[in-house]
């Protein structure tokens, strides 16, 4: 390839640069808006409202999700000394037994199932 071909080319080069420059620029924008967008639409997907509904959602040995919450966080009222758990919960209208079986079973619901985690959360924080 000659010399003069090769100022050609990169005259060309030159002359095409800015409008490159505005495309990578414009590319930019639409990436940044597109996970901007993204992002909304998952914070928006992690602030709605759980139905609970389904098996996981029923009631374990007499006590709801509701009460669970409830009495879980009553512990808080104790400094979270959890050999008091059982006497929180007689004050709620469960028995020891009944307490320790819905213990057992909502932890395994809320490690297995998100739904259920979420809705718990949401129930002891209170949004």
């Amino acid at each position: 390839m000659g010399m003069f071909k090769q100022f050609k080319d990169l005259k060309a080069t030159v002359h095409e640069a800015p409008a490159m420059i505005a495309n990578a620029q414009q590319l930019g924008a639409n990436a940044q808006a597109m996970a901007a967008a993204q992002q909304a639409a998952m914070q928006q997907a992690a602030a709605a409202p759980v139905a609970a509904a389904g098996p996981d959602f029923e009631p374990i040995a007499g006590v709801s999700l509701a009460l669970y919450v409830d009495i879980s966080k009553s512990l808080a009222t104790v400094n979270y000394d959890q050999a008091r758990a059982p006497e929180m919960a007689a004050a709620k209208g469960v028995d020891g037994a009944s307490w320790a079986a819905a213990v057992d079973g909502w932890n395994v619901r809320i490690k297995a199932n998100p739904a259920v985690a979420k809705q718990f959360n949401s129930l002891y924080t209170g949004r």
